[in-house]
């Protein structure tokens, strides 16, 4: 599985009474093929997975895969409870997705052998291939990822730790597995801010949250940083991604509230997001507004 450009990760909007709001989503996907990313990966950790049920996930899914259209390809979130872990996966595949991204299971941990066997399991629900994500209680070992990727369902490896060290590991592991399909990701939050290391050990691919609000300052980071214009990069993390980052680190959850904020500044009314993520306050909310301002003005 190919992909070329920026990773975008749709939020879910919610209207007045909680519900799924479809035809805001369809715009939201739609506005945002517009700035070319390089896939769409809806119902995972901007999309709000954690608070979406299995009939509201396969719905999400199933809108923005129509949206997209095959133009770029849908990767849908499964994960948690490995029941729900499944039916996902079906429900993704009936949907029109192209892959899985699978979350870490539901609140228990497990040794390496049972991390690849929930890994396992999830890929033999659908006829899709997988990606998973190395985070929270998920995290894959060397040995793991090497396993796995003997699997040709296996196709990706999202790294949401930060542990460059085991991610250049992994890396390496499954060159040595034979495996050159296998898609690489920076999935760490604000991953801008981390990517130029993660371009020197092979992860090229990262996850841009700030993709799903102002995507053309995503898209002017994302040429600088496959130009090799440091300068234009060093610009626009000091100008625009470190006080993202700073406003996004007061509050946990802010990695996803901030996004929905964002949206709504714009002119897009996505909602508030679900508990137990909390929206900014009004300060937070117009420090926000300044910080997308100065983002904009470096363009």
């Amino acid at each position: 599985m190919n992909f070329d450009g920026i990773l975008f990760f749709p939020v879910t909007p919610f209207d007045t009474d909680g519900r799924i709001d479809d035809d805001l989503l369809r715009t939201h996907v739609a506005t945002a093929l517009e700035h070319s990313p390089g896939g769409v990966f809806p119902a995972c950790g901007t999309g709000e997975f954690h608070a979406l049920s299995a009939d509201e996930a396969a719905h999400v899914v199933k809108i923005a895969a129509e949206t997209v259209g095959g133009r770029v390809p849908v990767v849908a979130g499964t994960g948690g409870p490995l029941g729900h872990a499944t039916a996902l996966a079906k429900s993704a595949a009936d949907a029109g997705a192209d892959a899985l991204l699978v979350l870490p299971p539901y609140l228990v941990g497990g040794p390496q052998a049972g991390l690849v066997a929930y890994v396992e399991a999830v890929a033999a629900a659908s006829d899709l291939p997988v990606v998973i994500y190395h985070r929270g209680n998920a995290q894959y070992s060397v040995d793991s990822v090497r396993r796995l990727a003997q699997n040709p369902k296996v196709v990706g490896f999202k790294d949401g730790v930060g542990d460059v060290g085991v991610a250049q590991q992994i890396v390496r592991a499954v060159a040595d597995a034979g495996r050159d399909d296998f898609a690489f990701f920076n999935g760490l939050l604000t991953a801008e801010l981390t990517q130029g290391a993660y371009r020197g050990i092979g992860i090229p691919l990262y996850s841009s949250a700030a993709f799903a609000m102002i995507p053309e300052v995503a898209n002017a980071y994302y040429r600088a940083y496959v130009d090799g214009d440091e300068v234009r990069r060093g610009a626009l993390l000091d100008g625009f991604y470190s006080p993202l980052v700073k406003l996004r680190d007061e509050t946990p959850g802010f990695g996803v509230s901030l996004i929905k904020a964002g949206l709504r500044l714009g002119g897009l009314p996505v909602g508030s997001v679900r508990a137990p993520l909390v929206d900014p306050t009004p300060a937070q909310e117009a420090r926000l507004g300044e910080i997308l301002e100065a983002g904009r003005a470096l363009l």
